[in-house]
């Protein structure tokens, strides 16, 4: 019997945004609870290329898969018009062990998923009428944080901040062409937003704590390898109600991590992402808050699940 392999292309055509974060939204909930298997993520760095990979694997209990996948990000890719991230997911199934389907996403899911889980927590975690956004980063998770977070409240103004000034205008452009009002922003302006997402593969913090308003909430996408780390240890410290996607995987590869070894706050200062979706988020206006989002392999495990039973209808 040969393998099924799903393309791109038909794997866009079997997804929508409503499944994906229902699915995201029920995997991080199962995950708070620990109703998941989530073993350590294996992790490659490639320094010549500027390049990573991880490996991620996950099971949701119960669940009839598990899936294994590849996640890699190329930072230079960019000069040759290629992707900058790319991976596929192999679905498998938990009851037999053989793989069902190879999905050859090119890492469209690891994006949608990151998206989906990003736009969730900050729109659990943020003020009801904070509306003003600030992306760090001007590559595709950025653009993809702004949407996705779009679709679950009003955003009236987007903030770009990065290192590339040409990529930040083309991003403000994209942005605009579809109604959206966005410019570019140094880094003060970026810290003073109502909504703060760093979506960066940033060795050093990209944000000023001391800038970092009152009132404001800030998530931080891409620290996901011990030597990242784009949020302040400050931060962590000034913080009123911090969210980890992974305890244990926060702590060895996040920001989170970073502010416990720099004692800026205790090991047992966060609380998981799923219980806040799960209930409304108490907060007041003059808090500031933090999530801290590593990528759970869990997720990818519901998410391929899900898009496999829609492809396979």
């Amino acid at each position: 019997m040969t393998l099924p392999v799903f393309d791109r292309a038909a794997i866009e055509q079997a997804v929508t945004a409503d499944l994906v974060f229902e699915t995201v939204r029920d995997a991080l909930i199962a995950h708070a609870h620990g109703r998941t298997v989530v073993p350590p993520p294996l992790h490659l760095r490639f320094l010549d290329a500027d390049g990573d990979c991880h490996v991620k694997a996950g099971w949701v209990t119960g669940a009839a898969d598990f899936t294994v996948k590849i996640a890699t990000g190329f930072y230079r890719n960019r000069r040759f018009s290629l992707r900058t991230n790319h991976g596929l997911v192999c679905v498998v199934s938990a009851e037999t062990g053989h793989v069902k389907a190879i999905l050859d996403d090119e890492g469209l899911l690891t994006a949608w998923r990151t998206a989906a889980a990003g736009a969730l927590i900050t729109h659990a975690m943020a003020r009801t009428n904070a509306a003003t956004l600030a992306v760090v980063g001007s590559g595709e998770q950025a653009r993809l944080q702004a949407d996705w977070l779009a679709l679950l409240r009003p955003i009236s103004t987007i903030l770009v901040h990065g290192r590339s000034q040409d990529r930040v205008q083309a991003l403000c452009r994209e942005f605009s062409a579809r109604g959206q009002h966005a410019r570019p922003a140094g880094p003060r302006e970026t810290a003073g937003a109502d909504l703060i997402i760093t979506t960066t593969p940033a060795a050093v913090p990209v944000l000023d704590a001391a800038h970092v308003l009152e009132g404001a909430h800030v998530t931080g996408i891409g620290s996901d390898m011990a030597h990242k780390n784009e949020l302040p240890p400050a931060l962590f410290a000034r913080a009123a109600l911090i969210a980890t996607d992974d305890h244990d995987q926060c702590l060895q590869d996040g920001d989170f991590g970073h502010a416990v070894r720099a004692g800026a706050t205790s090991a047992a200062s966060d609380t998981p992402v799923g219980l806040l979706l799960e209930s409304p988020v108490q907060r007041l206006d003059d808090a500031i808050t933090v999530a801290d989002l590593t990528g759970v392999g869990a997720l990818d495990a519901a998410l391929a699940s899900a898009v496999l039973h829609n492809l396979t209808q």
